[in-house]
């Protein structure tokens, strides 16, 4: 059975220490919106309110990056992400980037 992985935006783990620091971490995705999701969110911004099919475009391209940063972060050994953020930016008209980073570390529980 694997070890838990901690991800966390905060600097520290509450019971558990710093063993070794491995350096930043990242993993991001860019996505470009659709023709057909582009429709259904002009007929929403019509009538008002949230534009679903945005904000799952987001959520899915925001875990993408979390996985990905992950993933970097286990090859470096690491067993955690401290200080996680997250991050976008417009790349072209209708594509957008989502970024997670962070420090991969390795921790372990304080006795």
């Amino acid at each position: 059975m694997s070890e838990e992985f901690i991800v966390t935006t905060l600097e520290y783990v509450p019971g558990y220490r710093v063993k070794k620091i491995l350096g930043v971490v990242s993993g991001s995705v860019v996505k470009a919106r659709n023709i057909g999701r582009d429709i259904v969110a002009a007929l929403r911004n019509i009538a008002g309110g949230e534009i679903v099919e945005y904000t799952e475009l987001l959520a899915s391209s925001r875990d993408e990056a979390l996985k990905r940063m992950i993933e970097k972060a286990r090859i470096m050994g690491a067993n955690a992400v401290v200080g996680v953020r997250l991050a976008t930016s417009n790349i072209m008209s209708g594509a957008a980037e989502v970024l997670a980073y962070g420090t991969a570390v390795v921790l372990e529980k304080e006795v």
